[in-house]
């Protein structure tokens, strides 16, 4: 099976602080993918990569659309990033808090819209119809993500469980294939967790690739299909769950001790 995403040798500088040291990963389609390590491993250093937020040091990030051709995205812009598939999420929320809910997820479809200015000015049938079916998708997505009743309410208004899934209701309106999660059950309580996993696992079956940095085993452990363990911006481990749960060095730079996680 090719590989969706690529990555070969990144290397991420600042000044004199490696924060990716020459990592390789190779992320495959239609699987759920954690990465895990201690605070400063460089996991959301990787995540600014990937999504244009930072040009890497050096390196290649490749990435391959379905039934497409392979593109090497180092250096380019966030929005044409966007374009060709990565979304991503946040470790501290961004949401528009002065816009309604479902203003939020609208915004998302703008690197996929077409209407012009021209159409925007004179309100052209094509540009009304376009924004009708725009509606309609955000709606659809927030349905699926338990919102639908908080379409218009302000996003500032929301529980905090809520605004994590607006985040990433928002993130699918791009249509992407490859969706990023950057500790998306952080501050959130069990009951809000659970769900998180039920909509995760519900994105999964829909053919897209999920990779999540994530502190909660629990959750990794059950959701991931393949870990990638960092530490000081390289990868000491990788496997499934159970291989991974048992290294030596997973348990020394992260874990601790070996816990269960049942």
């Amino acid at each position: 099976m090719e590989p969706l995403l690529t990555i070969r040798g990144l290397t991420m500088d600042f000044g004199g602080i490696r924060a990716l040291d020459h990592l390789d990963l190779c992320i495959l389609p239609s699987e759920i993918v954690a990465l895990i390590g201690p605070n400063g491993a460089g996991k959301t250093t990787l995540f600014n990569c990937l999504t244009g937020m930072y040009t890497p040091t050096a390196g290649d990030i490749l990435f391959t659309r379905p039934h497409s051709t392979t593109t090497r995205i180092n250096g380019l812009k966030p929005n044409r990033i966007t374009e060709l598939g990565l979304a991503r999420t946040f470790q501290n929320i961004r949401l528009f808090e002065q816009m309604t809910v479902i203003e939020n997820v609208m915004i998302g479809r703008h690197c996929r819209t077409r209407a012009n200015l021209f159409g925007a000015v004179f309100r052209t049938s094509a540009t009304l119809r376009e924004e009708q079916a725009i509606i309609g998708m955000s709606f659809a997505l927030l349905e699926r993500v338990g919102l639908a009743d908080k379409a218009n309410t302000l996003a500032k208004n929301l529980p905090y469980g809520a605004q994590r899934r607006l985040e990433i209701a928002r993130a699918l309106a791009t249509e992407p294939s490859l969706l990023l999660l950057d500790e998306p059950a952080a501050g959130m309580n069990p009951q809000e967790t659970g769900e998180l996993n039920g909509l995760i696992t519900s994105i999964k079956e829909d053919g897209l690739t999920i990779v999540l940095i994530e502190h909660d085993m629990k959750m990794v452990m059950s959701l991931s299909d393949h870990i990638f363990v960092m530490d000081h911006g390289r990868k000491i481990a990788e496997g499934t769950p159970e291989e991974v749960r048992h290294q030596p060095a997973v348990i020394r730079a992260y874990l601790g001790e070996e816990v269960p996680y049942a």
